[in-house]
């Protein structure tokens, strides 16, 4: 699942961890894009310190042989995490997807947790990118799920993207227990102190209303063509 930073996409994550058949892998490449970058985010040094920083370990990790039981590994990726230098070979053996957010929202939810920020940080331009990719090897458009339709109609939208997946939908994917997992990333104490508190998708706030600073309304200007055009490939349902 292809995502850009504060899209929901942890609280999808706990959607798919939910089921009885799926493990879920978080942020696989984050440790790697921190070391390669050099970026300042919240607990830099712990997260290197204690995941794997080299992306091609980490893509062989997530081919390694699931435990028994497990039928679906579940991968929320930042999409900017697959950095302009990583091989692009291995994405042919996964299944994708991909999750979006209006910029305005988002960008006003990435500034207070980064403050300043520039294009790439949204990951839209590398999801165009990845997006792009997965066409042109599979000859197919993949489903994209817009998280204000995830939020405001998860029933039907988790129906509509398992079915394009080829897997069955559960009716575990729309509740989840609140609370930490093990298989959050150490980030989560930085990031995820919203989605520890939940249990269900919540309702869309009035997000059109949102104020940005002028830095991140230049920034938008940029991020919303690529939205909209994968806005225009959206699942509904």
């Amino acid at each position: 699942m292809w995502s850009g930073p504060r899209n929901v996409s942890t609280a999808l994550m706990r959607s798919w961890g939910n089921r009885d058949d799926t493990l879920v892998v978080d942020e696989p490449f984050y440790a790697h894009y921190l070391r390669v970058t050099g970026l300042e985010h919240p607990g830099r040094d712990e997260v290197i310190e204690h995941h794997e920083s080299d992306w091609r370990r980490v893509v062989d990790s997530l081919f390694a042989r699931a435990p028994d039981g497990v039928a679906i590994l579940y991968q929320k990726q930042m999409s900017h995490h697959l950095l302009p230098q990583m091989g692009r070979e291995w994405l042919d053996g996964m299944t994708h997807a991909f999750l979006i957010r209006d910029p305005r929202p988002m960008l006003a939810s990435l500034g207070e947790k980064l403050g300043g920020f520039d294009l790439d940080a949204t990951g839209l331009p590398q999801q165009v990118e990845i997006f792009d990719h997965v066409i042109r090897r599979t000859g197919r458009v993949p489903p994209v799920v817009d998280s204000a339709d995830l939020l405001a109609r998860p029933a039907p939208v988790l129906r509509a993207l398992c079915d394009a997946l080829g897997v069955p939908f559960s009716d575990r994917m729309l509740t989840w227990p609140g609370g930490p997992r093990t298989t959050d990333g150490v980030w989560a104490r930085y990031w995820y102190d919203r989605v520890e508190r939940s249990t269900r998708f919540e309702s869309p706030a009035a997000e059109a209303a949102v104020a940005l600073s002028p830095q991140a309304a230049a920034i938008e200007a940029r991020c919303r063509p690529l939205y909209e055009r994968l806005r225009e490939q959206r699942l509904r349902a």
